[in-house]
């Protein structure tokens, strides 16, 4: 029989006051500062929204990161906490010290909610708070004169109605209060709806974009101008943006090209991009070298993916400066077939001692191909990963790569093709011969030193959509269940 722990005193206070909400709401001035966290956090769980309220108009906090408790908001609570934010602004409280200063929305975890609930007030200023998750770029009139409401927005065409319910809200207190987001996420929004919010948000905060759209070109360079606005960018996602308009008439495409290149123009206003993801995103196939070319910064990350670049692209990675302090490069899906890879070759050798992390998977490289960056590669002491399935490399090529790997001492995951040696005439896998040749592939790295994870895979099997499998046993598609 298990043995229970008692609830502590705290805990039967907290359960006291909620099991009365009028009785709770005439204590509030007298609660002390180390229970509020904990009778908010319950208080908003259990959805006693004229508690909420109350609590948010007397809060004796300057940080109240709410965000962390609204997984699924309620709307009817998520209303009340709007609520109690315009009571406390509201004349008949002017005469109060304004503890709160900061209302974040994001949902990130904060350690408000653990060091104020055990240490009392004093614990809780803004000093204590994860200065990571503070946002430190407002200027000085702003922290004096104005409650600052930090939010992260995922947009999509149709919003959810706590998100209708806030922008409604925003758009009323604009002058009232300060709003800023850190990180922002457009999928399919209209265009004319996104200029109404960057219009009320502050641009100049944002460091997260993540960017879908579905807007003309035309359009892209209407957004050029809030785009460049956001000089404290670090991560960038840019995935398909732009519906395809096939215009003939030339003035229409002059236009096109000159949104294009204004679009492109604002990455030099960047002075903090440190991670920038590029999928699918077309128009920009021959300005890649533009974008990387204008950097003010050292990216940290490079994906480019589901791409079709030229060798005029490929050239420029050799002479950015932009990526000479590399961590990450991702050209997943970006076909390298035909191109000259020295120019690869020539960035890893600037990398050598700062890239983590290389993904060439499904660049259809050949034997070839992969001889002119081996000696760079064999020099990138640093890597954890590298992912290089859905080439096209044979048995000699893969134990000449695996040959040249002593100096990969922290490499942790690797993932490489199997040998073409392993197919037949018609492109099936020959169970034995790729179970031998992984094997010998196996035997070869053991003698440079030991793999942790190492995976070896087939081609798509053209039967069943499958792939083999080698790591330290073999397993097969399903055809051969």
């Amino acid at each position: 029989m298990s043995v229970q722990t008692p609830p502590t005193l705290q805990e039967l206070t907290v359960h006291s006051l909620l099991r009365n909400e009028a009785m709770a709401m005439s204590y509030l001035g007298e609660l002390p500062a180390v229970l509020f966290p904990k009778v908010f956090k319950e208080a908003f769980a259990r959805r006693h929204n004229n508690l909420v309220k109350e609590m948010v108009a007397v809060l004796p906090f300057p940080c109240l990161p709410v965000g962390a408790l609204m997984e699924i908001p309620n709307l009817k609570t998520y209303q009340a906490l709007l609520d109690g934010i315009d009571m406390g602004l509201k004349e008949e409280f002017h005469h109060r010290e304004k503890n709160l200063k900061i209302l974040d929305l994001r949902n990130v975890h904060h350690a408000f909610w653990n060091i104020c609930a055990g240490e009392g007030k004093s614990s809780c200023s803004s000093e204590t708070l994860d200065k990571k998750q503070v946002v430190k770029v407002f200027p000085r009139y702003v922290l004096r004169q104005r409650l600052r409401v930090i939010v992260d927005l995922c947009l999509k065409l149709s919003l959810n109605e706590a998100q209708a319910y806030f922008l409604s809200w925003v758009q009323q207190r604009k002058s009232s209060l300060y709003f800023c987001y850190i990180k922002m996420t457009i999928w399919s929004l209209p265009f004319q709806d996104i200029k109404g919010i960057l219009n009320v948000f502050d641009t100049e905060h944002i460091t997260e974009l993540e960017l879908h759209t579905k807007w003309t070109l035309l359009q892209l360079g209407y957004f050029a101008h809030y785009f460049g606005q956001m000089r404290n960018l670090r991560k960038l996602i840019l995935a398909p943006l732009h519906m395809r308009t096939f215009s003939t008439v030339e003035r229409t495409m002059v236009r096109e090209t000159r949104s294009v290149n204004n679009f492109i123009s604002q990455f030099s206003q960047f002075n903090c991009l440190q991670h920038l993801f590029i999928s699918q995103v077309h128009f920009l196939r021959v300005q890649m070298n533009q974008i990387l070319g204008c950097l003010m910064t050292r990216l940290e990350t490079l994906s480019v993916t589901n791409y079709v670049t030229s060798q005029g692209n490929l050239n420029s990675f050799a002479c950015c400066q932009s990526l000479f302090q590399l961590k990450h490069l991702d050209l997943r899906e970006t076909v390298l077939y035909s191109l000259d890879l020295m120019p690869l070759r020539a960035l890893l050798h600037k990398v050598e001692d700062t890239l983590e992390i290389l993904e060439l998977e499904g660049c259809r490289m050949i034997d070839s191909q992969l001889n002119a960056p081996l000696p760079a590669l064999r020099q990138c002491s640093q890597l954890t990963k590298i992912n290089l399935y859905k080439n096209d490399f044979s048995m000699h090529i893969l134990r000449a790569l695996l040959q040249h790997t002593a100096n990969w001492n922290k490499i942790v995951v690797e993932q490489y093709p199997a040998p073409l040696e392993c197919y037949d005439e018609l492109s099936h896998v020959s169970r034995e011969r790729f179970s031998q040749l992984c094997s010998q592939l196996m035997a070869t790295l053991r003698t440079i030193r030991q793999p942790k994870n190492i995976t070896f895979l087939t081609k798509m099997c053209q039967t069943c959509a499958k792939h083999c499998v080698y790591t330290q046993v073999t397993r097969l598609c399903r055809c051969w269940h």
